[in-house]
C-alpha cells in the first residue's frame, strides 16, 4: 500500500512539469512552516524573481547553477540546482530567531511581533529542540529559556516546570492524588488543554519528539489564561511546508538501550497541509527499575476554506509506560547509591498513561477589523500508577473550548484601538480507585501486588474563563495595554465506599463535598515604547490564581472537610527591554521582575490527645513568597554568509539571578518534645531563601553550520547551588554540564539525510533531574552521572 501510494503521488507530480525547462518551487519560514511573500531568489548576483503572496515562484532551470534566496531578517539560503523534474521546497530561518520575524500566540495587539509585547515571552524553534536528542523538553528549556526549569521524576515521566520560583511548593497531602505532578503553569499542545480542568498537567504521554515550536510566557496570566498564576507554555506539533509532500524516517540510538523509530508522511498543497507520524520509543534504564517504552500518533490537518477562514485538526494517541525507583536519600546520592527506594522497586513503581486527544479550530475573518479564533478539545485518558503509597487507577475524560473574538479599530491615522475578548471552558469527569498493596504469596521475591481497595472517588471538576485586553497605539510607537480576566472553578467529589464503612443514624462522615472559587480577578497593565524599529522597553503588572485541587479539601482519616481554603494569588511587576543591535547581529533580552505569591498553602499536622503520635495532617494557607530576579538572553549571530566555508556561527548565552525569600511564611513539621513523644514543631521561614531555586544560573553555547552540510553544537550548563529545606539547613551542591553533537546533512536529488553523533555529560558529573523539597530522608532523583552518548539518522524523500 504504501508503494503505491508512493507511486501515485510520484506520477503526478511528475506529470505536471514533464515537458518543461522550467521549475517552480516554494519557500517557507522553517519555524512556523507558513510560506513567505517577496522573498528573493538570486542567481550569481542578480535577481531573477521574487516570490507571490503564497511563497511560489518559477523560474529557468540550469542544471549546476546555485539560487540564493534573500529575505530581510532571515539568513540567506544557497541551493544547488540537480533536479528540474522536482517541487524546490526552500525553509528559511530566521536571524538568531529575529524578535520581528516571530508571531505570539495570544495577544491583544495584531502586530504580534515580540518587540511590541510588554512581558517575558522566549519561543524555540526546531534549532532549540533538537540540539539534543529532541525526545525530552527538559533539556532545551534547562538550556534555552532563563527564569525557567522543568523537572522529572523519572527519564520521561512525572515533569513539571518551575517559572520564576512558582513550582517547588511543600509535599502537600498523601494518598492517591498527591501533588507531584505540575501545577500553576497552563500548559497547551497545538490548542489543546493539556491541563486538566482540576489545574494538574500530567505530560507522560506527551510526544516531545514531534514538537518543533515551543512558546513560554513566564510569570502570572490571569488576564487571558484565567487559572495561570506561574505562566503559560504553549506547544505545537510540526506541520507539512506548503506546495510539499515528503515521507521521512527519523531513527535514534543511544546509550541505555535508548531507540526512537519516526515514521511520518507530509503531504502540502496550496490550500491544505496533513502530517502523520507514528513514533515508537525504549529506554532501558540508567539505574534499576528506571525502564520505559512509548508509542505515539499524531495527525496534523489545515485546509484554507476561503481567504476568510481556516480550518485546522489535530489527532494524538499514545500509550506511555514508565518505571520509577523513588527518590534518593542524602546518604545514597552522595555515595553514589543508585539502586532507588527499596519500598518503591518492591510495589513496581511505575507512571503508565494511555491518552487520546482530539482538537479543531476554525479562524475566520469577518473583515480587516473582526475576526474570530475558535478551538473545540477533548481527551480521554486511562492512568495505572504504583507507588511507596500503594496503586491507583484513574480514567478521565476532559472536553472544553476557547473562543477568542479580535478587534482591530482604526481611531486616527496614527492611533488605532486593538483587542482579544474572549472565553474559555473545561470540563472534566474522573473516577479515581486507591488500593492497598502488599507480598504476593505464591511469589514473595517478586513485586507487591494490590490487596484490597482503599478508595472510590468520583469527581467532577470544572474551570471557566472570560477575558478582555485592549492595546491602545499611540504616536512615537507607545502602546498601552490593559486588560481583565475572570475565573471561576467548581469542584465536586462522592465518595463510592461511603456505604461500605458501616450506616448507622448518627454517622457523620459526609458521603461528598462541593468547593465552588468564584470571584477570582486578573488585571493587567503595561506599556511598551518602540525605541527605533528593532529596540523596545516596557513595563507590566500582572496577576494570577490557582485554586486548591480536590485532594485538599476531604480529610480521609476523620471524614471531616477542609473547609476555608484560599486561592494562591500571584502579582508581578517585570520592566525589560528587547532588541536587534550591531547591524541585526546581536539579539538580546533583559528583565527584571519582582513576582509576590499570597496564601501559599501548606501541610498542617494533628496529634492525638497523648502528644504521642500524628494522627493527620491538612492543607492550609500560609505565607507568602517575594520573589525578584533579573533575566538575560543574547543571541550573536557572529558568521552568516551564502558563500564562505561557515555558512553560520550562533554563540548563544543566558543568565538568571534569583533572589526569592520567604514573607510571613510558617510551616508545621513533626518532632520530639523534651520527653521524647511527638510533637508539632511550628517553624518560622520568614526571611529564608526560597528553596528549590539557586541564585545563579546561566547557560553557553554555539551552533555552527559549513556549506558542505557540516554542522555542530556545544553546550554549557551551570545551576548554583540550592536549599532543598526551607530551614535553609540543607543544600545541593553547584553542577556544570557540558554537551556536545556533530552531524551532516545534504540534499540529493529528491533525498535529504541527516547523519548525527553526541555526547552528554562530557565529564560525568553528577547532578539531578529533580530534588524534593522539605522530604527527607528522601531526596533526589539523580540523573546519569556518566558520560552517555546518541546518533541517529533522519532520512527524506520529497516527492
Amino acid at each position: 500500500m504504501k508503494k503505491f501510494i508512493l507511486l501515485f503521488l510520484s506520477l503526478g507530480l511528475s506529470c505536471g512539469f514533464f515537458g518543461q525547462t522550467k521549475m517552480a518551487g516554494v519557500v517557507f519560514d522553517s519555524f512556523t512552516n507558513l510560506p513567505m511573500a517577496n522573498a528573493k531568489v538570486t542567481m550569481d548576483g542578480n535577481t531573477l524573481t521574487t516570490t507571490d503572496a503564497i511563497g511560489q515562484f518559477t523560474i529557468e532551470c540550469l542544471v549546476g547553477k546555485t539560487l540564493v534566496f534573500k529575505m530581510e531578517g532571515y539568513k540567506d539560503l544557497s541551493v544547488r540546482l540537480s533536479n528540474c523534474a522536482t517541487v524546490l521546497n526552500v525553509g528559511m530561518v530566521s536571524l538568531s530567531q529575529n524578535l520581528d520575524a516571530i508571531d505570539i500566540t495570544e495577544t491583544s495587539n495584531p502586530e504580534k511581533s515580540m518587540l511590541v509585547q510588554p512581558l517575558s515571552i522566549v519561543k524555540m524553534s526546531d534549532l532549540e529542540i533538537k540540539r539534543g536528542t529532541g525526545l525530552y523538553l527538559n533539556d532545551a528549556i534547562n538550556t534555552n529559556v532563563p527564569g525557567v526549569y522543568m523537572q522529572s521524576r523519572a527519564n520521561s515521566s512525572g515533569q513539571n516546570f518551575n517559572i520564576r520560583g512558582y513550582g517547588n511548593g511543600l509535599r502537600g497531602t498523601n494518598g492517591v492524588n498527591s501533588n507531584f505532578d505540575g501545577q500553576g503553569t497552563k500548559v497547551y499542545l497545538n490548542g489543546i488543554l493539556i491541563t486538566d480542568a482540576e489545574g494538574i498537567t500530567v505530560m507522560d504521554d506527551i510526544d516531545f519528539g514531534s514538537i518543533n515550536n515551543v512558546e513560554i510566557s513566564k510569570g502570572p496570566s490571569g488576564t487571558l489564561y484565567g487559572l495561570a498564576i506561574a505562566g503559560v507554555v504553549n506547544m505545537q506539533t510540526r506541520k507539512a511546508a506548503p506546495n510539499t509532500s515528503s515521507i521521512n524516517q527519523n531513527t535514534t540510538f543511544g546509550s541505555y538501550g535508548l531507540m526512537r523509530s519516526t515514521t511520518s508522511l507530509e503531504i502540502g498543497g496550496k490550500k491544505s497541509s496533513l502530517m502523520m507520524n507514528y513514533g515508537k520509543q525504549k529506554f532501558n534504564g540508567y539505574m534499576p527499575h528506571t525502564a520505559a517504552h512509548k508509542d505515539f500518533v499524531n495527525v496534523m490537518g489545515e485546509y484554507n476554506v476561503s481567504e476568510k477562514q481556516t480550518i485546522s485538526t489535530y489527532l494524538g494517541y499514545s500509550d506511555s509506560y514508565d518505571q520509577r525507583n523513588g527518590e534518593l536519600t542524602i546518604q545514597q546520592y552522595d555515595s553514589l547509591d543508585y539502586s532507588g527506594n527499596p519500598a518503591y522497586v518492591k510495589n513496581n513503581a511505575h507512571s503508565a498513561i494511555k491518552t487520546l486527544r482530539a482538537g479543531v479550530s476554525n479562524v475566520y475573518k469577518f473583515n480587516n477589523k473582526v475576526s474570530n479564533t475558535t478551538s473545540f478539545f477533548g481527551s480521554s485518558q486511562a492512568f495505572d500508577n504504583s507507588s511507596a503509597g500503594g496503586w491507583t487507577d484513574k480514567n478521565s475524560l476532559n472536553y472544553g473550548l476557547r473562543s477568542v473574538l479580535d478587534l482591530n479599530l482604526k481611531l486616527t491615522n496614527k492611533i488605532s484601538l486593538t483587542s482579544a475578548n474572549g472565553i474559555e471552558y473545561q470540563k472534566m469527569n474522573a473516577l479515581t480507585t486507591g488500593y492497598k498493596m502488599g507480598a504476593d504469596s505464591t511469589d514473595l521475591s517478586g513485586y507487591n501486588v494490590i490487596t484490597s481497595v482503599r478508595s472510590l472517588q468520583a469527581t467532577t471538576n470544572s474551570t471557566g474563563s472570560a477575558f478582555t485586553q485592549w492595546t491602545l497605539n499611540l504616536p512615537a510607537d507607545i502602546s498601552v495595554t490593559a486588560g481583565v480576566g475572570y475565573s471561576v472553578m467548581n469542584i465536586s467529589l462522592e465518595d463510592r465506599l461511603w456505604g461500605t464503612t458501616g450506616l448507622h443514624p448518627n454517622k457523620t462522615t459526609p458521603k461528598g463535598y462541593k468547593a465552588n472559587y468564584k470571584d477570582m480577578l486578573s488585571p493587567s497593565f503595561s506599556i511598551n515604547k518602540r525605541i527605533n524599529k528593532m529596540m523596545s522597553v516596557y513595563g507590566t503588572y500582572s496577576t494570577g490564581y490557582k485554586a486548591p485541587v480536590s485532594s485538599y479539601f476531604f480529610i480521609p482519616t476523620t471524614g471531616e472537610l477542609n473547609t476555608g481554603l484560599k486561592p494562591e494569588k500571584g502579582v508581578q511587576f517585570e520592566v525589560g527591554t528587547k532588541g536587534s543591535v550591531l547591524k541585526n547581529k546581536l539579539f538580546y533580552t533583559v528583565a527584571y521582575f519582582n513576582a509576590q505569591f499570597q496564601n501559599k498553602m501548606t501541610a498542617v499536622t494533628v496529634q492525638n490527645p497523648a502528644n504521642t503520635a500524628t494522627l493527620y495532617s491538612y492543607i492550609a494557607n500560609g505565607g507568602s513568597l517575594n520573589n525578584q530576579g533579573i533575566e538575560v538572553l543574547v543571541k550573536y549571530e557572529a558568521i552568516s554568509k551564502a558563500g564562505g566555508l561557515f555558512t553560520s556561527v550562533r554563540p548563544f548565552a543566558n543568565l538568571t539571578y534569583s533572589d526569592f525569600k520567604y514573607k510571613d511564611y510558617r510551616y508545621e513539621t513533626i518532632g520530639k518534645d523534651m520527653t521524647n513523644k511527638d510533637s508539632t514543631v511550628v517553624n518560622d521561614y520568614s526571611g529564608n531563601i526560597v528553596a528549590g531555586v539557586p541564585k545563579i544560573v546561566f547557560n553557553l553555547g554555539i551552533d555552527a553550520e559549513t556549506k558542505f552540510g557540516l554542522y555542530a553544537n556545544a553546550t554549557f550548563n551551570y545551576r548554583g547551588a540550592m536549599y532543598y529545606t526551607s530551614d535553609n539547613l540543607n543544600e545541593t551542591k553547584e553542577y556544570m554540564l557540558l554537551n556536545a553533537k556533530i552531524g551532516y546533512k545534504r540534499t540529493i536529488s529528491k533525498f535529504t539525510f541527516d547523519i548525527y553523533a553526541a555526547a552528554n555529560n562530557i565529564t560525568s558529573t553528577q547532578y539531578y533531574y529533580m530534588v524534593f523539597l522539605n522530604q527527607l530522608p528522601d531526596a533526589y532523583i539523580p540523573a546519569p552521572n556518566e558520560i552517555n552518548f546518541f546518533g541517529g539518522v533522519n532520512l527524506k524523500y520529497n516527492f
